[in-house]
């Protein structure tokens, strides 16, 4: 093995130069009598990548419970996500909502 001198990686992270990331906010997905659950399950399957057997658990769940966490994000994401949810939904004709809470 050959030693590199200029070629060291020097593991002196300064924390302070680190980004803040910033408070965690819940997506949070609310039943209504209108949107289906088919959409529910797609809108979890394709926005919150959740697994179909997730989306159908998590469906059930807003279903029953009136709300289900789809999902937890820095703001900046969470407020994407919900902006797809609500064009998505738009789009589609459901009036589903989607809100946001600050963990």
């Amino acid at each position: 093995m050959s030693s590199c001198t200029s070629c060291e990686v020097k593991d002196q992270t300064n924390t302070a130069q680190l980004p803040e990331w910033g408070k965690r906010y819940k997506v949070i997905l609310l039943n209504d009598d209108v949107t289906t659950m088919d959409f529910v399950v797609m809108i979890l399957l394709d926005v919150f990548l959740k697994s179909f057997d997730d989306a159908v658990e998590l469906m059930f769940q807003i279903h029953y419970e009136g709300m289900g966490i789809a999902g937890v994000y820095v703001k900046e994401i969470a407020e994407a996500k919900q902006e797809q949810v609500r064009q998505l939904a738009a789009a589609a004709g459901f009036p589903l909502r989607c809100t946001l809470m600050q963990e």
